[in-house]
């Protein structure tokens, strides 16, 4: 069966919320995304998970907010992404990223889309005393040299480090043309 142009699947964004101040405001880019006519679907590490309204989220993207691998035998619950945003991208998934540590379902994402020539935008907010440490601007350069689209973060001291939301769904739109 082929779809006619008013059937279409719609473009599938995966918006991947790390534990960090940003992730509460996670709703602001499924709302930009949805409105430039994106499905999202959210995972959340499980760290995350505390900082969001799960509740909210689910409602909004009428996907459940994924944090855990499914089960053997369980049905996929996603469709397949066209692109993933990584906001906000912390220390932690971002080294587990390049050293392809997929302890948890959202680094695994990353690591299988890697190569499956999903575009993945990476947003990362973390404090200066970690950005300084020298394994994060390492695991930085590489996977930007791995195709990997990375943001800057402003450097302030506390708070919101990572880019403007509307710059990361930007980021991702020129990143899937």
């Amino acid at each position: 069966m082929t779809m006619n142009d008013s059937q279409e699947r719609r473009r599938v964004l995966y918006l991947i919320v790390c534990a960090a101040p940003p992730a509460s405001d996670a709703h602001e880019l499924v709302k930009l995304a949805q409105a430039a006519g994106w499905e999202v679907c959210v995972i959340a590490t499980p760290a995350a998970m505390q900082w969001i309204d799960a509740t909210a989220l689910t409602e909004l993207t009428g996907h459940d907010v994924r944090s855990e691998y499914r089960l053997p035998g369980e049905a996929k619950s996603l469709p397949e992404a066209d692109a993933i945003a990584v906001a906000p991208a912390t220390f932690n998934t971002v080294n587990k990223f390049r050293g392809g540590i997929s302890d948890n379902m959202a680094v695994g994402v990353l690591c299988e889309c890697l190569r499956a020539g999903v575009p993945i935008v990476l947003a990362p907010n973390a404090k200066a005393v970690l950005a300084e440490h020298p394994a994060f601007p390492a695991s930085l350069r590489e996977l930007a040299s791995w195709g990997v689209h990375v943001l800057e973060q402003t450097p302030q001291p506390r708070g919101v480090r990572m880019a403007p939301w509307e710059s990361i769904l930007e980021a991702v739109e020129r990143h899937v043309r």
